[in-house]
């Protein structure tokens, strides 16, 4: 199976690709550049909207705007046809350590979000980061759901939003675990090792689930997406030509398309001239409809 190309975006982290249905459009963010960017599926166009901090991870929100995840905290996000992307904080987070952003996040199938966060250095190992979960309304300051995290990844839900996933990137770490999840409550527990990503290809980056309830992760530094089953045994790998394979999303008109963002590292990347790039594939199986925040 081939990856296709769709935009040379060059982003130096390519990071959560979300499919606007009603747009028919897939957004994505790259960190360092603090940009969001657009591309359209009709006419292949793109742009971009930057952000006064570093944004690390959106979702749409009910009212046509979005949320994300940036470095002192949740924002509401507002592009402007200036280029600009209006913010609005709605609530700040209590880092452990100077140096902190949020990493990856996304809503749980109820429409509340969740994102984790990590240190800037991430070859300094600092076990800092937290999972937090924010909702329409709630009073600042987020609080901790999960704690001694290196680099939170993965984050994703079962069809049926009965399972969280998370994993963690860091290379003395690469684990994807598995929650059962209380709808009501909005509380993970029973938490155990779902995959063992020291035994495959790639760091684990980051998810998606598909319709069959599959769990797709990005195998950074592998160059490789994996589909495991609701059972964490390895279903299949598809290869993309670049190492870093950083998020992978469902969308497209039948929802039947992954699309996958990139890293475009520093030094010679002779080897990979498309690192940074968004990228197509068409795996056989579709998707589900991205929750959106429920403001």
């Amino acid at each position: 199976m081939t990856a296709e190309l769709i935009l040379d975006a060059r982003n130096a982290t390519g990071e959560s690709p979300v499919w606007s249905t009603a747009e028919q459009a897939l957004y994505w963010v790259d960190i360092p550049a603090r940009r969001l960017h657009r591309w359209n599926l009709a006419d292949g166009h793109s742009q971009s909207w930057e952000a006064d901090e570093m944004l690390a991870c959106i979702a749409r929100s009910s009212d046509g705007n979005w949320i994300g995840g940036m470095q002192s905290g949740l924002f509401a996000l507002t592009p402007h046809t200036n280029g600009r992307l209006e913010t609005r904080l709605l609530s700040s987070v209590p880092h452990a350590l100077p140096d902190m952003r949020f990493n990856d996040g996304r809503c749980d199938r109820q429409g509340r979000f969740w994102a984790g966060t990590m240190h800037l250095d991430m070859a300094a190992g600092h076990a800092v980061g937290a999972l937090y979960r924010y909702s329409a309304g709630q009073s600042e300051p987020l609080n901790a759901q999960i704690s001694g995290l290196t680099v939170p990844n993965g984050l994703a839900f079962s069809p049926d939003g009965k399972v969280m996933y998370l994993s963690d990137s860091h290379p003395d770490v690469q684990k994807i675990w598995a929650f059962d999840y209380d709808t009501d409550t909005a509380t993970p527990h029973n938490r155990r090792v779902f995959v063992d990503m020291n035994e495959h290809p790639g760091r684990p980056d980051g998810a998606a689930v598909d319709a069959d309830g599959c769990y797709w992760i990005c195998g950074n530094d592998a160059g490789f997406i994996h589909r495991f089953t609701p059972e964490g045994t390895l279903d299949r790998s598809l290869a993309v030509p670049v190492k870093k394979p950083a998020m992978c999303a469902f969308g497209g008109p039948h929802l039947d398309t992954l699309f996958v963002t990139s890293i475009r590292p520093a030094g010679d990347i002779s080897d990979q001239p498309l690192a940074g790039g968004v990228f197509a594939l068409q795996p056989g199986v579709k998707g589900l409809p991205e929750p959106e925040f429920n403001t």
